[in-house]
């Protein structure tokens, strides 16, 4: 990753760390909370995109590429929003098209070492079938080794080789 991204970076790794810290184990009320089911769906995705809003990320209400949340009087049985909001195949090819063709909100750029990663990047992990199929939000280390927090199910600054077993890791750089 060049130098030039790190120093234009406006995303706020420490506010997006310190809200999934906060909403980690104990989802936010204030938003729609997607339970697993039979291991299909879940809140992940819709938790990242929490993070990387609170991190400063603004949301995107393009057609063709929209990311967002819409909050409907305080009752979140009748909030909508996008499918790269809350669904993790959708969010990792949300932000991975906004940094290739540099569009001006949130951005994801892969990279392939982990050692390049830092509080607030996010990891994705793929299936056998090439599906990302789930989402966490790196908010500490252990030594060089990145620890994640998650839905589905809720954890809090777990190694992510902990979490779901994955074929493939994606990890992703975060910038705004």
């Amino acid at each position: 990753m060049s130098k030039t991204l790190y120093r234009q970076n406006r995303y706020s790794r420490l506010a997006a760390t310190k809200y999934a810290i906060t909403y980690a184990l104990k989802p936010n009320p204030k938003y729609r909370y997607f339970p697993l089911v039979d291991d299909k769906g879940g809140d992940c995705a819709n938790f990242l995109s929490q993070c990387l809003f609170a991190g400063g990320a603004p949301m995107d209400f393009n057609t063709a590429r929209p990311w967002w949340y819409k909050s409907y009087n305080g009752n979140i049985m009748k909030d909508t929003w996008s499918i790269s909001w809350a669904v993790a195949h959708s969010l990792y090819y949300y932000l991975k098209v906004s940094e290739s063709i540099n569009s001006p909100g949130v951005k994801g750029l892969e990279v392939y070492n982990k050692k390049d990663l830092e509080l607030g990047d996010l990891i994705f992990f793929e299936n056998n079938k090439g599906t990302i199929f789930h989402s966490a939000i790196i908010t500490s280390f252990l030594g060089r080794e990145p620890l994640i927090s998650q839905h589905s199910f809720e954890a809090l600054n777990i190694p992510y080789r902990s979490s779901w077993t994955p074929s493939k890791f994606h990890f992703i750089k975060v910038i705004i």
